[in-house]
């Protein structure tokens, strides 16, 4: 099966490259995250003794430094753990909807919806959540020092680190939106052009990590930092307040589970749609044999797509904030439901997604976020999904305080049918409301087989995260991928709405296009997009990792 894969990564041609077939191994514990510098910090805490997430703790932070386009302390995001004792945990640590948010704030006064006011400046910000969504996951499962785990990121924005040449172009293409939404000067706006390797400081983000470090959660949400930000939604329009900062809590949840072929499916609950996706897409093609077909064959991904039209379809009507809207879970990863929606797709043609609505159940997110993994030497395991919304959020920095705010009140359903920015469609579930949590995409899961942690996994990607990391799983469990191929394998992608299937450059050779497009597929080449990152476990019990090839992605270990 191996040799089959890869000639077909070949056939489809070059720009995403397939990595040896022996990666290597871990036996003491391994990180992989988007940025060489947050992988370094992760592992220099486990080698000094650090659990999982007191790693995970300072991987966040680091990545608010060194990775500013998604790692934040201006937004927010998700986490998952599994102990070495088989404890699950979930921690949303979701941004919400500050107190004077209203369902018509994105309207004009012809009704319509105005989306550049959800997307870009400070009107665009909800209350961020990742400070404390940090303390509250080392004061439950932490072992070394909160302060030893913050200094790593005050070193990086102090002494700083030099920008990758990705990040240079970056820096110089997204230069005159930091200068339009940011009221004051900051290390972003100081120049308009970088290059590789350039010496990036940032010593307004190393004061408010100082205050962090030593103030912990008032740090941040009271004093100097809340005050500042508070300053920059008055220069810009925003809304959040200095009560909205100091009542924001992250929630300890229960994760999703489910089953697939044996193994045990963990991951996030609502305000995320990821876990309750993933659960209704592995029930939804459990029946077929996909690894006899084999990897992107013409039936597998006719199945595949046809899953995933259904389950975005449910995605729009029935999931938001389970704190605000009675979300059905149980019906939705309830494997007869499932398997019955399926029962009207057929081999011979595509099934319309305007015929496709959301079941009756009788009672493009940017593609910067971020995710990382992590597996210490006793076995316990993180996958974290955090986020800004689009890259570099609304490109709005804090003046004095030096990092970036989010962009998540684009997520919530900004008018009722309206796309958003990822053209995902949702209803009055995921409507804006006061302190409301938005729906997301993040996906952050850990597997089991036999009862024994065997996979950690996640992605950036917005609307793709759910069928990046569905894809990733399937190329280990059915297409016999190690997991550097995993998250290296070309992806597509289908949402319900608009109703085509996004292929990247190197997916889908042109015999299956060709054969899919003649049964009313219609099929549309994108850019690369998402970066999965993902470690496995060996029959030894050593991990291996797989880097996204498509970032500056890498994975440390010892």
């Amino acid at each position: 099966m191996k040799k089959v894969i890869l000639s077909a990564f070949i056939l489809c041609g070059s720009l995403l490259q397939v990595v040896a077939q022996n990666p290597q191994a871990y036996k003491n514990g391994v990180i992989v995250s988007a940025h060489p510098e947050a992988s370094r910090v992760g592992v220099d805490i486990l080698k000094k003794g650090g659990n999982a997430v007191d790693a995970a703790v300072a991987v966040e932070l680091a990545l608010a430094v060194v990775y500013p386009n998604a790692g934040n302390i201006g937004g927010g995001g998700f986490m998952v753990y599994r102990g070495h004792d088989g404890k699950i945990d979930a921690l949303d640590y979701r941004e919400k909807a500050p107190m004077q948010a209203r369902e018509n704030m994105y309207w004009g006064g012809d009704g319509e919806a105005i989306t550049e006011l959800s997307m870009k400046g400070a009107l665009a910000s909800g209350v961020p959540g990742t400070i404390d969504g940090m303390i509250k996951a080392h004061a439950k499962y932490g072992s070394l020092p909160w302060e030893e785990l913050v200094q790593p990121a005050i070193d990086l924005a102090e002494k700083g680190f030099n920008i990758t040449e990705k990040q240079a172009g970056e820096f110089a293409k997204y230069h005159s939106d930091f200068v339009k939404y940011s009221t004051q000067g900051t290390a972003l706006t100081a120049k308009e052009q970088w290059v590789k390797e350039e010496l990036f400081i940032q010593p307004d983000l190393a004061e408010t990590l100082k205050r962090v470090q030593k103030e912990g959660r008032k740090g941040f949400y009271e004093g100097k930092t809340a005050e500042l930000i508070v300053g920059e939604m008055q220069r810009g329009n925003g809304m959040i307040t200095l009560e909205d900062l100091k009542r924001y809590e992250a929630k300890w949840r229960t994760p999703i589970t489910g089953e697939y072929n044996g193994l045990k499916v963990i991951s996030m609950p609502p305000p995320s749609s990821g876990g309750i996706a993933l659960i209704s897409l592995f029930q939804s093609i459990e029946k077929y044999p996909l690894a006899k077909w084999g990897f992107q064959s013409e039936k597998a991904i006719q199945v595949m797509v046809e899953a995933e039209r259904r389950v975005y379809a449910d995605r729009a009507e029935h999931l938001g904030d389970s704190d605000f809207y009675k979300v059905p879970v149980a019906q939705l990863v309830n494997k007869a439901y499932n398997v019955g929606r399926m029962e009207s797709m057929s081999f011979d043609k595509a099934s319309k997604s305007s015929d496709i609505k959301a079941g009756e159940l009788g009672g493009y997110e940017s593609d910067e976020t971020t995710h990382y993994c992590v597996v210490d030497k006793w076995g316990n395991a993180v996958s974290a999904t955090t986020t800004l919304n689009n890259s570099y959020g609304s490109r709005t920095i804090v003046g004095g305080a030096g990092f970036l705010l989010n962009n998540e009140m684009d997520d919530f359903s900004v008018k009722p049918g309206t796309p958003n920015m990822y053209g995902l469609v949702g209803g009055k579930a995921n409507a804006i409301e006061p302190e409301k949590r938005m729906l997301s995409s993040m996906s952050p899961t850990i597997l089991e087989k036999n009862g024994k942690l065997y996979m950690v996994v996640g992605t950036p990607g917005g609307s793709t995260i759910i069928t990046s990391v569905f894809q990733t799983i399937l190329n280990v469990t059915e297409f016999g991928m190690n997991m550097q191929e995993a998250v290296a394998a070309p992806r597509f992608h289908h949402q319900w709405l608009p109703d085509h299937i996004d292929y990247e450059p190197t997916a889908i050779s042109a015999g299956v296009r060709k054969a899919l497009e003649e049964k009313g597929y219609i099929i549309k080449e994108r850019n690369p997009y998402g970066r999965v990152e993902g470690i496995l476990v060996n029959k030894n019990g050593t991990y291996q990792a797989g880097a996204d090839t498509r970032g500056d992605d890498v994975a440390k270990g010892y």
